[in-house]
């Protein structure tokens, strides 16, 4: 055979193999992907446990929802630790309750809820002309405590009164910007003709409605004067509460720009004002996600969280003289949220991440400590993200944990020292495993500082083949509130129905999202157009390098939202890796976008730092595909986001493809069509084929 004949020999062999082997973006692919939720729908038994106790608050029952639609009875003796099945449901015990829940106390014990009536019945609070009053119940005599108050700054329930009815305070709040956001809704259901429509929506540098506290002296019917120093520049102003000795009250200050938070008690004699607790930040307090404070009137002490340290952690302070008394957590973890302040026996209940050394820092572990820092017991175990079912006494929890990874594992603990009492339930997956179902993969690589740890997951099709090559496609969500990787069992994650079209997904926490180090999250600060991009694409280059069938020449990414905006950001600002972009309802401008979310991540007053991060801004740098997708009647997201980055990218004479949702609102592009226009965009421009076409 000749060299020529060779090579066409060869040329054969390889179109044949090539041939052979599953296309994708194809018709099949499609309603693959379109089953893929029928398809694992009930393919694992023995996921949850739901108990009925029984009286005794010792045994209780569930039922277990088996396999092909059997069920079977579980009864539980749970200090014996003995579990059998029970064919005759009249052999269980009565149950005396539902299925029990971990309380979550967000906040503690908020301040004490305003009143009208003095608590001595004598007096009766109101407003009128925007003033104090107080009228006496006894004849009805009305005595005028303001005359200052005007429609532009107003006095305004609700009333505190002191426990013995010799003072009140009274918020006055002077009014903010009136800002509204209208949009057009073209195709109403009930004429023909366009409705216009609008909602309230300050935006970051509005100003906004303060409110401050005012103290009144019932007796003299007169105003006691409070120097505002430390409050002069409230974002808010809530948790007002008084002394049970009437001595002084309280509350909460909130500065505008969240680098202050402020526990002040007021004199109710001289009205003198002195902070308690002075929480201050060069960057942001987290307010929104990473707030507890508890008072502990018996003892006269507050629980109260920061992150002073670099970690989310609890103190407690002497509420007198605002001193710390101690530190409750410490470590290089986090406290992720409070559920549970017993103040007779000094314990605290409490969600942590990262506590567990060698797991997952996202996996949420249950633990309880004393007052004092002492007693730190970790009540849950498990390789796993766990939540918890108290029995009726809280003398026993049953711990349900899983992984992506991992189906559920139901296990009985003790309450008082988390000890394995028997293992409940394990989820049997086999059947899902049948079908051909891929198990998320967890994978880590380093950041940009080439030393954090970053965390992501891997998705496969069903008919994954290790020999191909597979574009990789990356749903982000970046928003610092929270982190938002997928830790727990489900048989269908969403990433997995794109992945069925012949792409390899990835989600990935990266630097600036929350639930880590305070270091970590304050890379957001003034910089969201960061979305912690360079960590993600280092942590695909890192998996790429291990799985050689991820195609980095061909990368995706989408998001909505916050999502929105990053996926945007993507092909700005790193357009030699990510190649096509889907942005549904971006908050493109964080000028554009609701106050509270974006002063707390980007600062107040707004400064340069607002139009460099914006997507606007930065169009003319486009790189690759983009489809943008906004719903005309958003009312989270001003729809006007959108369009000035389409403004922007037609000056900059840029291609890109604009869909306009009619009749729809937030997150336009979760609608069926815009499902399958997102997954078409792809199909087309990372896999290079029309879809659907054979």
């Amino acid at each position: 055979m000749t060299v020529r004949h060779a090579g066409w020999v060869l040329l054969f062999v390889l179109h044949a193999c090539v041939g052979s082997v599953h296309a994708q973006g194809t018709r099949a692919d499609y309603e693959r992907a379109n089953k893929l939720r029928d398809l694992t729908n009930g393919k694992v038994g023995r996921t949850r446990v739901e108990p009925r106790w029984a009286a005794d608050g010792v045994q209780f029952w569930y039922r277990n929802e088996l396999g092909g639609g059997g069920q079977e009875l579980v009864l539980v003796d749970a200090e014996k630790g003995v579990r059998q099945i029970v064919a005759d449901a009249s052999k269980l015990p009565a149950a005396t309750t539902q299925p029990t829940t971990t309380p979550v106390e967000r906040r503690g014990r908020r301040g004490e809820r305003g009143r009208d009536l003095s608590p001595d019945g004598k007096w009766l609070a109101f407003i009128k002309n925007n003033n104090v009053y107080v009228r006496q119940v006894a004849d009805g005599k009305e005595l005028a405590f303001s005359t200052d108050g005007t429609v532009e700054d107003a006095y305004g329930g609700p009333f505190y009164w002191s426990p013995d009815s010799a003072r009140l305070v009274v918020l006055r709040t002077k009014k903010g910007d009136e800002r509204k956001v209208y949009y057009v809704e073209s195709s109403p259901k009930d004429q023909l003709q366009p409705k216009l429509h609008s909602y309230d929506y300050l935006k970051p540098g509005d100003r906004i409605p303060q409110s401050k506290p005012h103290l009144f002296d019932v007796a003299n019917a007169k105003q006691i004067e409070v120097n505002d120093e430390l409050f002069g520049n409230p974002w808010s102003v809530d948790e007002v509460r008084w002394e049970r000795d009437s001595s002084r009250f309280t509350f909460l200050y909130n500065q505008r720009g969240h680098q202050v938070l402020r526990v002040v008690a007021v004199d109710a004699v001289s009205g003198r004002a002195r902070p308690i607790i002075d929480e201050l930040s060069q960057t942001f307090i987290d307010y929104a996600g990473k707030f507890f404070m508890r008072n502990v009137e018996q003892t006269g002490e507050i629980i109260w969280m920061s992150e002073r340290d670099g970690w989310n952690h609890l103190y407690l302070y002497d509420a007198k003289s605002g001193s710390v008394k101690n530190q409750i957590t410490k470590g290089e973890w986090v406290v992720l949220r409070v559920d549970l302040v017993d103040e007779q026996k000094k314990r605290i209940w409490f969600r942590a991440g990262g506590i567990r050394a060698g797991q997952d820092p996202y996996l949420v572990h249950y633990c309880r400590v004393n007052f004092d820092g002492s007693g730190l017991t970790l009540l849950t175990e498990g390789d796993g993200t766990h939540s918890v079912q108290f029995s009726p006494d809280r003398r026993f929890f049953i711990d349900t944990w899983s992984r992506v990874d991992l189906p559920p594992v139901m296990e009985l603990r003790r309450s008082e020292d988390g000890k394995l009492i028997c293992v409940l339930e394990k989820a049997d997956w086999s059947e899902l495993l049948k079908v051909g179902w891929q198990v998320p993969e967890r994978f880590v690589a380093k950041g940009r500082d080439g030393v954090t740890d970053i965390h992501g997951v891997i998705f496969r099709p069903t008919h994954f083949d290790p020999n191909r090559k597979y574009p990789v496609i990356e749903q982000i969500y970046a928003g610092p509130q929270g982190a938002f990787v997928p830790k727990s069992f489900r048989p269908m994650h969403s990433s997995q129905v794109m992945a069925e079209l012949g792409f390899i997904l990835v989600q990935i926490d990266g630097m600036g999202t929350s639930s880590r180090s305070k270091r970590f999250h304050d890379v957001c600060w003034r910089n969201l157009g960061d979305s912690g991009l360079p960590d993600r694409i280092l942590w695909i280059r890192a998996a790429a390098a291990k799985y050689p069938y991820m195609d980095l020449n061909h990368v995706g990414i989408y998001g909505g939202s916050a999502g929105g905006q990053s996926a945007t950001r993507a092909v700005l600002a790193h357009g030699d890796f990510y190649h096509a972009a889907v942005s549904d309802c971006g908050c493109h401008d964080n000028r554009m976008d609701k106050i509270w979310w974006n002063e707390l991540w980007m600062g107040w007053p707004i400064g340069p730092h607002y139009a460099e991060q914006s997507n606007v801004t930065q169009a003319h740098r486009l790189q690759g595909k983009l489809m943008l997708v906004v719903g005309e009647m958003d009312q989270n997201v001003d729809p006007a986001s959108t369009m000035q980055v389409v403004n922007a990218l037609i000056k900059a004479n840029k291609d890109f493809d604009l869909l306009v949702m009619a009749g729809s609102g937030h997150g336009s592009c979760e609608s069926p069509y815009g499902q399958r226009r997102r997954q078409d965009f792809f199909v087309r421009h990372l896999l290079g084929v029309e879809p659907r076409a054979k």
